[in-house]
């Protein structure tokens, strides 16, 4: 039988002094929930040795009182806990409308996969396992608090936007526009620095959307949404997202949770830029047979904008230079997507969507060619 994991030991002995942030601490709260009074401790110790504020519950009901009443940036959250366990908190926290946007890193000594899944289906945005290792802490609490200020940006934009709308519709939706690509810039700089990627999937997914029959409402809406697909990538770090060659397994997995990163600073917006973005970022990699990502869902139970944005995004990444691949021309680049070529396969697209593909090819060529810069600032 393996050894059980056990409420001690939560960090090496070699890391009990971690620099847990190099962001100013800005009067940002950290709930502590753990039924280990020495687990909140040195949990405590770590947090406020930084210059941290840090709540504690030791118990899923008062987590879920002080979430409301202290409204902290992070939630560090054991998952064995009696009575209600950390599940069972995290899925209560995203119901509710005032807890659903503060991030959750279960800290677990639980490694089985199982375990991470059934954390991610409860709203849990990150995990960091026992014995916690100080690097790794430090890195996941950093990106989910530059995360959330990047959601709390959107947030404060859309409620001015909503505030004023009758008075300066116009000017506000312009501004909220520039708003959505200055952040697009700040996640694609890292790995695409002229914002071509960008400025193309706009084109892109507007063209194939009329080409497709849909409505002006529903094209202008895909123009603008659909530069968020990556927005996640915020989140993943350098040397995973620009490392040359094929990903490890670990890596590959880390990669994948840009899109639950990016579907969450998405979400709960009343935008329709926003409400598609989300839907995009979150599906953007799912497959029509279902061989896709995160979730592994296909056919018709893919976002329909998904799955224009799905095509689109693989016909420019075969055409652009990656730091695992060379830029493959247009005719090679229609070839695999048409008709495969053991990474990429037809089955993997929605059938009438690559139909219509296949028929204006030209235009997708023509587009990849004459826009090669960031898209301008405004509204066409």
């Amino acid at each position: 039988m393996g050894k059980q994991p056990t409420k001690e030991g939560i960090f090496d002995d070699e890391n009990k002094n971690p620099e847990l942030l190099n962001i100013p601490p800005d009067s940002t709260m950290i709930l502590v929930v753990d039924d280990s009074e020495r687990n909140r401790r040195l949990l405590g110790s770590m947090i406020t040795s930084e210059g941290y504020e840090y709540c504690e519950a030791d118990n899923g009901k008062t987590a879920l009182s002080l979430a409301c009443t202290r409204k902290p940036d992070i939630i560090l959250l054991d998952i064995m806990m009696p009575d209600m366990n950390g599940y069972q908190v995290a899925e209560s926290l995203k119901q509710k409308q005032e807890t659903r946007d503060i991030p959750i890193i279960m800290v677990t000594a639980l490694q089985d996969q199982q375990s991470r899944i059934r954390g991610l289906a409860a709203g849990a945005e990150e995990f960091v396992s026992k014995p916690v290792h100080a690097n790794e802490l430090q890195i996941r609490v950093r990106n989910l608090l530059r995360l959330k200020k990047a959601g709390d940006i959107l947030k404060k934009h859309q409620q001015i936007l909503e505030a004023e709308v009758a008075e300066r519709t116009e000017e506000l939706q312009t501004s909220f526009v520039e708003t959505i690509y200055t952040l697009m810039r700040a996640a694609e700089y890292r790995d695409d620095e002229t914002g071509a990627h960008v400025a193309r999937i706009s084109y892109y997914t507007k063209a194939l959307a009329e080409e497709l029959g849909m409505d002006a409402s529903f094209c202008d809406t895909i123009h603008y949404a659909s530069p968020m697909h990556d927005i996640g990538k915020i989140g993943i770090s350098d040397n995973i997202l620009l490392k040359p060659g094929g990903f490890e397994p670990d890596e590959w997995e880390i990669m994948q949770t840009h899109t639950t990163i990016g579907a969450g600073i998405l979400k709960g917006h009343s935008s329709p830029y926003l409400q598609m973005g989300h839907d995009i970022a979150l599906s953007h990699h799912e497959r029509w047979d279902g061989g896709g990502y995160p979730r592994g869902i296909k056919g018709e139970a893919i976002p329909f904008p998904a799955r224009i944005m799905q095509i689109c995004d693989v016909y420019d990444a075969l055409r652009s230079k990656r730091p695992y691949k060379p830029a493959f021309d247009h005719a090679k680049t229609m070839h695999i997507i048409t008709k495969g070529d053991g990474r990429t396969d037809p089955a993997h697209f929605d059938p009438d969507i690559l139909s219509t593909f296949r028929e204006n090819a030209d235009m997708f060529r023509d587009i990849y060619e004459n826009h090669d810069g960031f898209l301008a600032n405004r509204r066409e």
